[in-house]
């Protein structure tokens, strides 16, 4: 009696070489090259914050999606700039932020200070308003603390030296008058700006910002060392107190 040609068990060759099956991308892939066409074709100005971060994060973290992360950082700091500002023990408080992120971050904050920062050379300063709050808002607008921060300026009220002076807490940094002026003397200033940040938000001039100032304009004035105005800078805006008649 003949038998019958024994039926393959499922799952198993009847010695046929099987072709592998395609081995699917992570869907993650797709979506990083949709952004970056994105970005090719319209630039970074029609992006949301959270997706121009998430093409800073495509380097640091080159096999993840990326997108959750990205948010959960705009969450927590609530914009890109402040995601920038941010300290890196802060942002490292972030699950799935590590150093080279952190490093990456940093390096774009840095980046962006120096291009903000080379509108002012060789140019007017008080002549060139606009390049200067663009510059003041990139540098301090959103830092978690008070920084006091003095541009120092020669006769044609071109940029000397851009200094910090001081760093404080949320809400008070610690200036003393005659390091001001003793500093405008070392650097020949004829003129100073002076600049510093709320980390409130809130740009309105305080009682004790107003007095600090003019404690100043009376030590520089026998110098003959000129308080062009003090800019107070804040996520919500900034305060001029020439603009305001406080100075």
């Amino acid at each position: 009696m003949a038998r019958k040609p024994a039926t393959p068990a499922p799952g198993f060759s009847d010695g046929a070489v099987q072709a592998p099956l395609p081995k699917e991308e992570p869907h993650y892939l797709g979506h990083r090259d949709r952004l970056r066409e994105k970005f090719a074709e319209i630039g970074g100005e029609g992006l949301p914050d959270y997706e121009v971060l998430e093409l800073l994060l495509f380097r640091a973290i080159p096999r993840r999606d990326v997108k959750p992360l990205a948010k959960a950082l705009i969450r927590r700091f609530g914009s890109l700039a402040e995601v920038l500002a941010a300290e890196p023990a802060r942002l490292r408080e972030i699950e799935g932020i590590g150093p080279g992120v952190v490093s990456d971050l940093k390096l774009v904050e840095v980046a962006g200070r120096r291009l903000a920062r080379g509108d002012l050379r060789e140019r007017d300063v008080i002549a060139s308003w606009s390049a200067l709050s663009d510059y003041l808002r990139a540098t301090m607008a959103f830092a978690p603390r008070e920084e006091f921060r003095i541009l120092f300026l020669d006769k044609r009220n071109h940029l000397i030296a851009d200094e910090v002076q001081g760093r404080g807490t949320v809400d008070h940094t610690p200036v003393y008058p005659r390091e001001v002026a003793r500093r405008a003397l070392e650097l020949s200033a004829t003129a100073i700006i002076l600049a510093h940040n709320h980390p409130s938000g809130d740009p309105a001039p305080s009682s004790a910002d107003i007095a600090m100032t003019r404690e100043i304009v009376a030590a520089l004035a026998p110098l003959r060392i000129v308080v062009h105005d003090h800019v107070i800078l804040g996520r919500n805006g900034h305060a001029s107190l020439k603009g305001l008649k406080l100075l």
